[in-house]
């Protein structure tokens, strides 16, 4: 069954054995929520991949990062001087970009490279001279359960991966209610045995062909007749 908001909530009420005095609305979303970060720092998840596109301005070598970013995964510009290709930007350090362009107020050229500047902003060099296209290829934060957007229809992770959320969340709740150690022993290894599904789903199982790597097979341990 597919969670929602409620359905979750109640669960964990009722796993736990305490009702809405004990874990209220606000402490209880928390929990969720503390779950979900977890999970989604533990595994690089394809719901989470996200692209946005900007324009850089003439002379300006700052480009304003998405509100929701966690992690660039690449850069790609439009060159407008070469036949609107599609060419990569590489990562550098902002030491390297201060060598590499030391005029940085003065436009150049096409970019070729950018580095993380600061919470909203990363830097490119050289310095654009003109209006040029960018794709940015990133991880995205995903919109928690707790959304009232969401909490009636559910998110990726509790509509396929119950089980994982669930497991989360009971690990953060008998925290919060200094439970039993047996039981937050158990919710633990159920968790870690989850999670651990869950990244050989998304970073392993779909993310290969079958055409080009072959369907998955389980080694048989074959004993020689002879033996």
């Amino acid at each position: 069954m597919a969670y929602t908001l409620t359905n979750l909530q109640d669960d964990i009420r009722n796993y736990t054995e305490v009702d809405t005095s004990v874990l209220s609305t606000s402490v209880i979303n928390t929990i969720i929520r503390n779950a979900e970060n977890k999970i989604y720092r533990a595994v690089d998840s394809d719901a989470d991949r996200f692209y946005a596109t900007s324009t850089t301005t003439s002379g300006n070598r700052f480009v304003t990062i998405p509100s929701d970013l966690r992690i660039i995964r690449y850069v790609q510009i439009k060159d407008s001087t070469d036949g609107n290709k599609q060419k990569f930007l590489d990562q550098r350090d902002t030491s390297f970009m201060a060598e590499y362009y030391n005029t940085p107020g003065t436009a150049s050229g096409v970019p070729k490279y950018y580095a993380n500047w600061d919470a909203n902003f990363w830097v490119i060099a050289p310095t654009p001279n003109a209006s040029f296209e960018i794709t940015l290829a990133y991880i995205k934060s995903p919109t928690s359960l707790t959304d009232a957007s969401v909490s009636g229809s559910g998110t990726y992770l509790s509509n396929k991966y119950q089980d994982l959320l669930l497991y989360g969340s009971l690990v953060e709740a008998y925290g919060y209610l200094k439970g039993p150690a047996d039981m937050i022993q158990y919710y633990t290894q159920a968790y870690q045995r989850a999670i651990e599904t869950y990244a050989i789903e998304q970073q392993g199982r779909r993310r290969r062909g079958e055409y080009e790597d072959g369907v998955i097979r389980t080694p048989l341990k074959s004993v020689n007749p002879s033996q």
